[in-house]
């Protein structure tokens, strides 16, 4: 099923004429109300109609995180304070948050991708959504709430934490679409499992899960645990929340990118040249349709690559990858380029451990050292301590003989890891 059969399955240079027409009349608007982007068009030497094509978005400047923390709080919005409804803003964990704002036409537009979101997810008017996702400065609960009540469906929203009574209402409530972390996902699994209860009794019959990088593997892992199919949903505030793009649940294979509210293009992190379908570099968004908080050539600092092939779904827009890593949470042991969700992948294939893990930096003398502990299964924990040490050597060997980066493995006993809104941790010392 496909929510608005006449945008997202719409023939390619239709759709193309749509999104350099809400193009131009965005750049009109944000040169004449953002100083910021008026700044940047006459330090490029342009004037927004001199964007003719599609093309000629290469020609304006990239915008970035740190651009949108010096504009703290509202420097970067496109219209007046009394027509924002909503503020939303990041933890401000790395620096000042960044805040963003939505006019009620925003949210309008929002909740019906989000709609888009959860059909595309496997989601009817007839269902009953557990929304796990944090509500409050955070998007993805009340960007998941919207579309749930647009597409008419019901919406438990039961936010994070809370577990084991989360748990109760699963059982109680009978909702058939989970959404949340992939993580927090695994650990109701881990709840639900301890509380005697199997997802195989339960009527769950599709998750919807971001906010974080996840492997195949651990799709996997929760497709089977919890007896759903699995789908990957994409979004970040400064775009517009989630609901930029998702997989279908017919293909999983690539999330739809929702390219009449959104420009898309891969760069080279380091040149920043453009680069050509199915070739991995950095994501850059363009919006299209925002009022309040406009993003020109945003760098997402995401790792994908764009497939533009229409999908067997009947979705003509461009599919993403899944993320692979950020370029800002890359880390570089003696010279190698190793993401987290590529550890995690390894972790992943074996069923001694479990999907929590942490990873640790650290630097002895002038030599950078990787460090890598994970959880160890409920029933290999009372095995003997020999045979704990030979599966640390073993994943150290498949690390080092997958990505050619030495990492010293550890062993810790179930639940030793604390639970996170994301999978991974790492520390830099």
């Amino acid at each position: 099923m496909i929510y608005d059969m006449e945008y997202e399955t719409m023939p390619r240079e239709a759709l193309e004429a749509i999104q350099l027409r809400r193009l131009q009349v965005t750049l009109e608007r944000v040169y004449a109300t953002v100083p910021f982007y008026r700044e940047g068009f006459k330090k490029a030497g342009i004037v927004p109609s001199d964007i003719k094509s599609l093309d000629d978005l290469r020609r304006i400047p990239f915008t970035t995180k740190q651009n949108l923390r010096d504009s703290y709080p509202f420097g970067m919005f496109a219209v007046p304070m009394d027509t924002v409804v909503r503020i939303h803003a990041s933890s401000g964990t790395t620096g000042k948050p960044t805040v963003v704002g939505y006019t009620s036409r925003d949210i309008n537009v929002w909740s019906e991708l989000m709609a888009r979101s959860l059909v595309a997810g496997g989601a009817s008017r007839g269902d009953i959504i557990h929304n796990a996702y944090g509500y409050g400065l955070f998007t993805g609960g009340l960007g998941v709430h919207y579309g749930a009540e647009k597409l008419g469906a019901s919406v438990i929203p039961v936010s994070g934490g809370n577990t084991k009574r989360q748990v109760v209402i699963m059982k109680d409530f009978a909702p058939s679409i989970l959404t949340a972390t992939p993580s927090y996902a695994l650990h109701l699994a881990e709840v639900a499992e301890e509380a005697g209860i199997s997802f195989k009794n339960l009527n769950f019959r599709y998750g919807i899960f971001g906010a974080e990088p996840w492997s195949e593997e651990m799709r996997e892992e929760i497709e089977r645990k919890m007896n759903l199919t699995a789908v990957d949903i994409y979004g970040l505030s400064e775009v517009m929340g989630p609901g930029v793009a998702i997989e279908c649940h017919e293909a999983k294979n690539g999330l739809h990118i929702f390219e009449d509210h959104f420009i898309a293009e891969i760069i080279d992190p380091l040149s920043g040249e453009k680069l050509g379908p199915g070739e991995t570099g950095e994501l850059v968004f363009t919006s299209i349709t925002k009022e309040a908080f406009p993003v020109i050539r945003y760098r997402t600092r995401d790792i994908t690559s764009l497939n533009p092939e229409p999908c067997i779904c009947g979705r003509t827009h461009t599919r993403m990858k899944k993320v692979s890593g950020r370029t800002d949470d890359m880390l570089i042991i003696r010279g190698v380029n190793v993401f987290p969700s590529q550890i995690e992948s390894v972790l992943m294939e074996m069923d001694q451990v479990e999907p929590h893990y942490q990873l640790v930096v650290d630097r002895e003398g002038n030599l950078d050292t990787l460090t890598v502990k994970v959880e160890i299964s409920r029933h290999m924990f009372s095995d003997e301590v020999k045979h704990l040490q030979d599966l640390e050597r073993k994943i150290s060997k498949n690390i080092k003989e997958y990505f050619g980066v030495s990492a010293r493995v550890k062993l810790v006993e179930p639940k030793a890891i604390a639970r996170a809104t994301a999978c991974f941790l790492f520390f830099l010392f």
